[in-house]
This record gives structure tokens, C-alpha cells and sequence, in this order.
């Protein structure tokens, strides 16, 4: 299921103009990992987003309502604040306390604000959420140990075949978690690191930094035929190694092949695993096997849960007080400063006038000024630390330009 609704980092920018561009939705951040699909939205109307929410998903898996049911997940206002500072703080993670996530989380935040789907609201969400991540694993030992997605994969494969030292291994993929992959097997002592690659210049400069070769994503075929283990993370979408691939590879070696393959969706058919000699692993088996240290770092968890929980608390302090004062004070002195750039723009014009004639000038336009500005400006004093609040005051911020 996660396969089906995983999306790719370049349908992204199309995923987001989607979701903003249904009724119920006004800002939009699309976060896809390997551990998750999830979709952070200013609603309008909750129910009414979370239905377009839900067709976001069936279109983009082709799924069925009551197929995608069971698996969907919602939390809002405070809940979603909290579920999100504990995703980039590594306590939603397959491996706990990963330090991958916080990237991830930026980047998706980073990649909205280009294509408009993240504005004042989102922004200050994500901008907590980040500095929440940091302080966790600043303040608490979280993130030591294995703290990545691709370190975990290499230490599973160290520990089912005991060591990596002597044997040849064929990494799949050079994007961020290829490199992680074979970063973590340079550090875990493998020696003989083969790198393929679609981009070929991107394998070669991992090669180099990790002292392996490449072999052209052309002859990968042979170079399974030539590996012991095989890891793979790719950001294809797609099977890349299908049954027949390693079935023909595989026919005259008598040496076993392990595999791990932690990409989403899937780079390895599940029916090699029936191959003789050949072992799959995915990820439901990195989640299992990461599972077993969960309980070295329950203590550090604990600690996070309470730096979450102030954060979250900060949060809203700090959106609460966005709404009033500061921002009525920002939205005056915006409309102020049009007020004063159109007198001087038509000073020539008006440089006749005598000093009764000007300070009438300056009469008009500052009544002018106030009265547009004292119907948002009150809405905005009664509705503070309410849903209708936090709306509006987005609002002023996203249609003034106020930050």
C-alpha cells in the first residue's frame, strides 16, 4: 500500500499543486520516505480536506475509498503539531532516533515554499518543526549509534552473514540514501564496493569517495552475477531487478546472494526470494530487525517526548500571539507606508498647496487608511487563540506579504 501512494521527488511539484488546488485546502506539504506518505494541509473545512485528502490518495494509487480506509491516519491542530515534531525528532521512524528524516522533512518544507503550496502557516509549522528535530538530537543521545535508515540496512546485512570484510558487494543507487548505503559499508570495513547507477557520473563520484569501482547500469546483470551482496535503494518507482534477472544471473554461481532492498517503491521482485541461494530482505524486515534496539533507547525517547511537548506548547504560544498585536501593529504600518509612497509619488502635483491644504491632504488619506484597516484589525483582536483566528491571521500575512 505504501508502494502504491509513495511519491516520487519529481511528481512532487505536480502533487502539491493538486492538493491546493482543491476547495478545501489552502497550504500544502508533501512528505514521502521510505517510512511514510504524508500529507500536512491548512484546512478550511476539516472534514471537506480530509475527503480531498483521501481522493489525492486514491487517484494517485488508483485505489478505492474503502481500500485506502484502513490505512489512512489524520490528526489536526495540536495532534498534527505533535505528530510532526516527533517525525523530525526520529521517534516515527523505522529506525529510531534516524538522523535522515530531519533532511527530509526540510526538503519537503523547502520544495512547498517553491511551488507555493507552503506560506505563513506552514511555514511557522515546519520552521518549529525543524528546530525541534535539532534540539533532540543536541539535548539527548537519540540520534548516536545507528541513526540512519542506510547504516541500519548494512548492519542487518553484517549481522546475518557475520562479516562484510571479503565480500563483494553491489551497491544500486547513488542518491542521498546510495551514499549513506556505501558510506556504511567503507566504515563497516567492506573493501570491495561495485556502484551502479542510471547517472553514471553520480556512481563514479561515490566510487571514489568510498575506494570502489562502477560497473554501467547496463551490464547490471552481470555485476549480480558478480556480487555476494547486493543492496539496492533507488528512487526508480518501479521493479528494477525482476525473477528472470536473477534467475539468469544467478545460473552457473554456486555462491549464496543476499539481499537488501530498501527502496520504495520496491527496486527487487519479492519472487527472487524463492530463488535457491538467494536471500531478500526489504524493509518490513529492517523495521523488525530494528525493533530489537528500540528498548537501548526508550530512556532517550522519553526525553524527546518531553522536549516534543514543550515545543509543541511554544508553538502554540507563538501562534497565538502571531494573530493580535504584532500583526494588527504589521498590517497598520504596511498600510501606512502605501499611504506615505503615494503622496510622495504625486508630491510634484501637490507642492501648491499651502500648509492648510496639505494637512487636509493628510486628513483624508490617514482616514482613509484607518477605516480600510479597522474592520480586519478588530476581527483579528476578538478572534485570537481560536481556529477562526489562526485562519484569518494566515490569511492577512499570505494577502499583505507580511511574513
Amino acid at each position: 500500500m505504501l508502494e502504491r501512494v509513495a511519491v516520487s521527488v519529481e511528481s512532487l511539484p505536480k502533487s502539491i499543486a493538486s492538493l491546493t488546488s482543491r476547495a478545501n485546502i489552502r497550504e500544502a506539504v508533501v512528505l514521502s520516505t521510505c517510512n511514510r506518505t504524508e500529507v500536512y494541509a491548512v484546512a478550511e473545512k476539516f472534514h471537506g480536506a480530509y475527503a480531498d485528502i483521501r481522493d489525492f490518495f486514491c487517484e494517485l494509487g488508483g485505489l478505492a475509498p474503502d481500500e485506502l480506509h484502513p490505512h489512512l491516519y489524520s490528526q489536526h491542530d495540536e495532534a498534527a503539531v505533535e505528530h510532526l515534531f516527533e517525525v523530525a525528532a526520529g521517534l516515527d521512524s523505522a529506525v529510531l532516533g534516524e538522523s535522515e528524516i530531519l533532511g527530509q522533512v526540510r526538503g519537503a518544507w523547502e520544495l512547498a515554499q517553491a511551488e507555493g503550496g507552503a506560506k505563513s502557516t506552514l511555514n511557522l509549522l515546519f520552521r518549529h518543526a525543524i528546530e525541534t528535530g535539532k534540539r533532540a538530537r543536541t539535548d539527548t543521545s537519540i540520534g548516536r549509534g545507528t541513526a540512519s535508515v542506510s547504516y541500519a540496512a548494512v548492519e542487518m546485512a553484517e549481522e546475518h552473514l557475520g562479516t562484510l570484510q571479503g565480500r563483494r558487494v553491489l551497491v544500486v543507487g547513488a542518491g542521498e540514501m546510495g551514499e549513506g548505503v556505501a558510506m556504511a559499508l567503507a566504515a563497516g570495513g567492506a573493501k570491495d564496493i561495485t556502484v551502479t547507477n542510471r547517472t553514471e557520473a553520480r556512481a563514479h563520484q561515490l566510487a571514489a569517495r568510498v575506494g570502489g569501482r562502477v560497473v554501467p547500469f547496463g551490464k547490471l546483470p552481470s555485476a549480480i552475477a558478480n556480487a555476494d551482496v547486493l543492496l539496492t535503494c533507488t528512487g526508480s518507482g518501479s521493479v528494477l531487478i525482476d525473477h528472470d534477472t536473477v534467475a539468469i544471473a544467478r545460473d552457473e554461481v554456486d555462491t549464496p546472494l543476499f539481499v537488501v532492498d530498501i527502496a520504495v517503491p520496491r527496486d527487487v521482485d519479492s519472487a527472487v526470494a524463492k530463488l535457491p541461494g538467494v536471500t531478500l530482505l526489504d524493509l518490513d524486515d529492517l523495521r523488525d530487525w530494528a525493533a530489537k534496539g528500540i528498548e537501548k533507547r526508550s530512556a532517550e525517547a522519553a526525553s524527546v517526548r518531553v522536549i516534543v511537548a514543550e515545543e509543541v506548547e511554544r508553538f502554540v504560544v507563538d501562534v497565538t500571539a502571531r494573530q493580535a498585536a504584532p500583526l494588527v501593529a504589521m498590517l497598520q504600518q504596511h498600510g501606512e507606508a502605501i499611504r506615505v509612497s503615494e503622496l510622495e509619488r504625486f508630491s510634484a502635483r501637490l507642492s501648491s498647496l499651502d500648509p492648510a491644504q496639505r494637512a487636509a491632504v493628510e486628513a483624508v488619506t490617514k482616514g482613509i487608511i484607518a477605516k480600510l484597516m479597522h474592520t480586519p484589525s478588530v476581527r483579528l483582536k476578538d478572534d485570537v487563540g481560536t481556529p477562526s483566528g489562526e485562519r484569518n491571521a494566515a490569511a492577512v500575512r499570505d494577502l499583505f506579504g507580511l511574513g
